[in-house]
């Protein structure tokens, strides 16, 4: 990922704070074989398990998700896994996650420099975390150590996504989540058997909030009120990341 200083986010503890909030992460592989696709990518929702903060930390976390059985790409996977005789991939993997909304910047609202000099083009702002790391693979469906994870795995990611994504916490009015065990256990028997569980160790991590941090204030100010005069949810919510964003930036700027 292009880490221009002005978009970039060096905090490891913001960056786990934005996965948790977009659990769904786009995982690339590259691993030779001769049936299946060199490079492969795959949609896969997880679950963050933080273990400390430090940047210098060789290890930061891991990511626990679970994926089909016939994707091809678990499909590399698993051959990858049996010819050398491990459940862990040599090459490592990608992940990466995307904030809910990006939208494209049009240079009419540079309300400064579009009318003084005309020296602007079109961008488009949003926000990403890159995770880089090695995976262990839970494939063998006769191992306990592959049905215990997986049953943890899909536990815990319901719970997630009921109770942060859905807001289903059983508080204040609201309905609880529905969990694992209101499915009959046989059914999920079943079903976990047509997965397989993916865990990434989390080696290194990066990421940006490219919004617009790099334009004077007067652009900057163009670019909210041309956002929030949209009328729209995602127009809002742009217009606020880069109210956000740009005060951070001119914070920085006033300790130098």
């Amino acid at each position: 990922m292009y880490l221009r200083a002005v978009h970039a986010e060096t905090s490891t503890k913001a960056l786990f704070e934005f996965i948790k909030a977009n659990p769904l992460g786009i995982i690339t592989t590259a691993i030779p074989s001769t049936t299946h696709h060199f490079i492969q990518s795959s949609h896969v929702p997880w679950v963050l398990d933080a273990y400390t903060d430090d940047p210098e930390a060789p290890v930061k976390g891991r990511l626990r998700g679970h994926m089909a059985r016939q994707n091809p790409q678990v499909k590399a996977m698993i051959e990858a896994c049996t010819n050398s005789g491990t459940t862990k991939l040599e090459q490592d993997v990608m992940i990466l996650f995307n904030g809910a909304h990006h939208h494209y910047v049009t240079p009419k609202f540079y309300t400064e420099t579009k009318p003084d000099t005309g020296k602007v083009v079109p961008t488009w702002n949003y926000a990403a975390a890159q995770v880089y790391g090695k995976a262990t693979i839970y494939f063998d469906s006769s191992a306990p150590e592959t049905s215990e994870y997986l049953s943890q795995q899909i536990h815990d990611l319901s719970q997630l996504c009921e109770t942060s994504v859905m807001g289903y916490t059983g508080k204040e009015g609201k309905p609880g989540p529905w969990g694992v065990s209101d499915a009959p256990e046989r059914y999920i028997d079943i079903m976990k058997k047509n997965i397989i569980g993916i865990e990434v160790s989390i080696e290194s991590i990066g990421g940006k909030f490219k919004m617009s941090q790099e334009m004077g204030q007067g652009d900057r100010e163009g670019i909210i009120q041309g956002f929030n005069n949209l009328g729209s949810e995602v127009g809002t919510h742009i217009a606020e990341l880069v109210k956000e964003r740009g005060g951070m930036k001119d914070a920085e700027k006033g300790k130098q």
